[in-house]
């Protein structure tokens, strides 16, 4: 490969995210945010939110493996009943069930749970 390759190939890498980035900006206008198909999307990105979480909480890999499976369950129903309770602050549920999640596996290192 020439000295010149790798500088055309980020050129067209550049162009081709630029292309629709550009292509965006021309169409969004027209789009109507409470549209079928922006719905559809959202509910996609939802569902996979959802099965990935779903999946890290039952099947999880590494260091979370060795959890017991009721911490993960305890805090992540914490999460939920304080997302619903703090009208849907995805922070504050987050922040809630990783403490919660936290203080289950202390106490059960220290011999307390």
């Amino acid at each position: 490969m020439s000295s010149t390759g790798p500088w055309v190939l980020l050129l067209l890498c550049v162009a081709a995210t630029y292309v629709w980035r550009l292509a965006g900006v021309a169409i969004s206008s027209r789009i109507d945010p409470n549209g079928p198909w922006l719905q559809w999307f959202n509910c996609v990105a939802y569902a996979m939110l959802a099965g990935l979480i779903t999946r890290v909480i039952l099947i999880p890999e590494g260091m979370l493996a060795e959890t017991p499976i009721n911490h993960r369950l305890i805090a992540m129903a914490a999460g939920f009943v304080l997302f619903v309770a703090f009208r849907r602050n995805v922070f504050a549920a987050t922040a809630i069930a990783f403490g919660v999640f936290l203080l289950l596996s202390f106490l059960t290192e220290s011999g307390f749970a």
